[in-house]
Parts: structure tokens; C-alpha cells; sequence
């Protein structure tokens, strides 16, 4: 299977007059269509190696693969067309627009690039929201939406592009255990039928052993990399 994102002797420095060194010769990579869990405390440099895995922030050193181009070299309007049409990111805090209807919010990924959607991208908007179990309210505020709603549309939000990778950063951290499994249960549905790769990043060890795929770090180094055996 091909590498849909490969790091290789990622370092992440902060500071000059005093630096801080938080990523420490990281070597990592995810395979297409793979579902996985990256785990690890409160600063132990998880939620920087995301968002170098999703071009948010640069290296010190050290080269970042996605579907088998560097990004080292590319421009930051190049990257954000990499973010954009690659990418999906599902955070923990949802940020929907409140002026928007929830259809409107996934739309929106779309309407960055583009002044408005087209029927077919519309059509795959309502199909998204009905993915996700949220058809009856799409045409709701986000004010007017729970906060297991708010983040289920954040879902659908980040496959609008139809995107190889979903990066989400401790996307259930601000759910109570049912919505949990809710939010989890449609992760996996998204990974199954469109053959999304999937990188969570979580400090929740119940969700991050539901993963194919168990990497843990511990103080911005790799403490751990464990494959659940396929039944």
C-alpha cells in the first residue's frame, strides 16, 4: 500500500535566544486508506507533529512526504491549495461559522476556491449531512445545533473536498461518552466507505486503541508504534 503521508527526521525547534526542542527525529508514516491513533499527554509534542503533518507549520529540519510529494520547498499558497484539496482537519472545538447554516459550513471548504457550489457539490453537501445524521437540521443555525451536532457537521465540513486524509485533533475531547462513540462510529463509516486515511490525534486511550494503528509520544519522541492484528 502507498505512504499517504511519510515523515522522515522531523525535528521542531522553538525560540532562538532559548530554544525549546519538542519533536526529536521523528520518523513516521501513514499508509492509504489506514485508520490510526497518535497518543500522548498534554505537551508531549502530538498536536505540533499534526499540524506539520498537515503543512500548518514547518520543521526545523527533516522532510514531509503527502501523496508522494515533498512540501519542504512549496510556497504558502501552494500548501494552503494542498490543505484545501487534500487535507480534511476536524478539531476539537468545531469553529462553524454562527451566521451560517449548518449546510452552509460544509459548504464552505468549497466556496473558498469557488464563488458557489455547483448542483453536484451541493448534492454531496446534503449527502454528507445525511452521512453524518444531521439531514433533518442542515438547514439549522450553528447556534441552534448540540455540540455533538455542531461536531458531526465539523465531519462532513472536512469531507467536502473529498479529501485522501483526515487529520482530527482530539475531535471528541469535548463530547460526553455517547456522542463519543457517535463521532467515533461515523469516523470509521467515513474510513470504510470512502477509504479515507484517518490520523486522530487523542489523549483519550479508550478511542486510541479502537485505531488500527497505536503511536505514542512521549516527550517528542515516538514511545510507541503498535498494528492491531486484522482479524
Amino acid at each position: 500500500m502507498a505512504k499517504a503521508i511519510e515523515l522522515n527526521g522531523i525535528n521542531k525547534i522553538y525560540g532562538t535566544a532559548i530554544r525549546t526542542q519538542v519533536l526529536f527525529d521523528i520518523d513516521l508514516a501513514f499508509e492509504e486508506q489506514s485508520f490510526n491513533s497518535i497518543i500522548g499527554q498534554s505537551g508531549s509534542g502530538k498536536s505540533t507533529l499534526m499540524n506539520i503533518m498537515g503543512t500548518l507549520d514547518r520543521p526545523t529540519s527533516g522532510t514531509v512526504t503527502i501523496g508522494g510529494i515533498q512540501t519542504g520547498s512549496m510556497r504558502k499558497n501552494n500548501l494552503a491549495v494542498v490543505r484545501n484539496e487534500t487535507i480534511g482537519f476536524i478539531f476539537q472545538f468545531h469553529y462553524l461559522l454562527p451566521e451560517f447554516t449548518a449546510l452552509e459550513n460544509v459548504l464552505m471548504p468549497y466556496l473558498i476556491k469557488h464563488n458557489r457550489p455547483t448542483a453536484e457539490v451541493r448534492e454531496r453537501a446534503n449527502e454528507l449531512m445525511e452521512l453524518v445524521g444531521l439531514g433533518k437540521v442542515k438547514n439549522n443555525l450553528a447556534t441552534q445545533m448540540s455540540g455533538g451536532q455542531q461536531q458531526r457537521t465539523a465531519i462532513a465540513r472536512a469531507l467536502i473536498m473529498n479529501p485522501k486524509i483526515i487529520l482530527a485533533d482530539e475531535p471528541t475531547g469535548n463530547l460526553d461518552s455517547d456522542t463519543t462513540e457517535i463521532v467515533y462510529e461515523i469516523l470509521r463509516k467515513v474510513n470504510s466507505q470512502f477509504k479515507t486515511t484517518f490520523v486522530i490525534i487523542t489523549h483519550d486511550r479508550k478511542i486510541a486503541e479502537k485505531a488500527d494503528r497505536i503511536v505514542e509520544i512521549r516527550d517528542g519522541r515516538i514511545s510507541l508504534d503498535i498494528a492491531r492484528p486484522i482479524i
